[in-house]
């Protein structure tokens, strides 16, 4: 499905190929971002239709590491900044950037680690009730033989999920047993998606 693997369960290869094609994405829609004559509601939506489709394809099996968290808020950042445009100051009648509190509070929509989060998290429920003789399940939620390397152990797909349930308040909980309950599940999915993260 033209994902990068590695051995190491690392995925800065994969955000790096994806953040290529969001650049070569934004730059084909540049002039339109900054356009005077569009909307900008008109905007977020060529942003949410052409832009965030392409780094949220196949996210949902991610292992998000802090560092690619940042980098993909402010791939977002620097879209939504083109979009927003410059503030004018009222005590110094100066242009400048807006903050990126202020460009998330503008764009009024879940931002981009929060719906990968989502995606997440409903594809755990197909994990969850797969079973344990699929090898989506194996890999995904498999424990490897063999001997650990030295140092601390890598984050694995399972728990960015109990992180993301610690986050609204399960944490602890078996994220199996409490996705077998689909109407539960979803109020999760829910909660994690506007659930506000830095």
């Amino acid at each position: 499905m033209g994902s990068n693997l590695t051995n190491q369960n690392s995925i800065q290869e994969e955000t790096k190929s994806v953040l290529n094609s969001v650049n070569a994405c934004y730059h084909s829609v540049q002039n339109l971002l900054s356009s005077s004559l569009l909307s900008k509601h008109l905007k977020i939506k060529i942003y949410r239709t052409i832009i965030l489709p392409v780094v949220l394809y196949g996210c949902e099996n991610w292992s998000l590491t802090l560092r690619e968290v940042r980098r993909l808020r402010v791939s977002e950042n620097r879209v939504l900044g083109r979009i927003f445009g410059p503030k004018c100051d009222e005590v110094t009648e100066e242009w400048r950037k807006l903050y990126n509190e202020k460009l998330n509070d503008l764009y009024c929509s879940p931002n981009i680690v929060r719906g990968m989060k989502s995606r997440r998290m409903r594809w755990a429920r197909h994990v969850a009730n797969m079973g344990g003789g699929r090898g989506v399940v194996w890999v995904l939620v498999g424990k490897p033989e063999g001997k650990r390397p030295l140092g601390r152990p890598r984050c694995r797909w399972e728990d960015n999920i109990k992180m993301d349930l610690q986050g609204v308040g399960c944490g602890g909980m078996d994220w199996i047993e409490l996705a077998q309950d689909g109407d539960r599940w979803r109020a999760f999915v829910y909660a994690v998606m506007n659930f506000r993260v830095p």
